[in-house]
């Protein structure tokens, strides 16, 4: 069986499936909350425009559940805000 790992947890993905994608057909809905009123977000658009699904992959900040592809082994992580405090300026 193929799996990532999301906040310490394996959830299982087929072949060509985002991790969006996967994390909705494993029951999870929500991975971001907003960053000033905590408000729960996951897929919104699922075509990569609304930023709505942003979340950590392989230490990665910002990265579009809908759009990056699940693949073995990959570590995922819930995110806060939209990360841009982690970011250098």
């Amino acid at each position: 069986m193929t799996t990532f790992s999301f906040d310490d947890r394996d959830v299982p993905f087929r072949p060509g499936q985002t991790i969006g994608g996967a994390l909705m057909a494993d029951g999870t809905v929500s991975w971001r909350s907003t960053r000033n009123a905590g408000k729960p977000r996951g897929l919104f658009c699922g075509i990569g425009v609304c930023f709505d699904c942003l979340l950590i992959v392989d230490g990665q900040p910002n990265e579009r559940a809908c759009l990056v592809p699940a693949r073995n082994g990959m570590s995922v992580q819930s995110q806060e805000g939209t990360g841009r405090d982690d970011q250098a300026v």
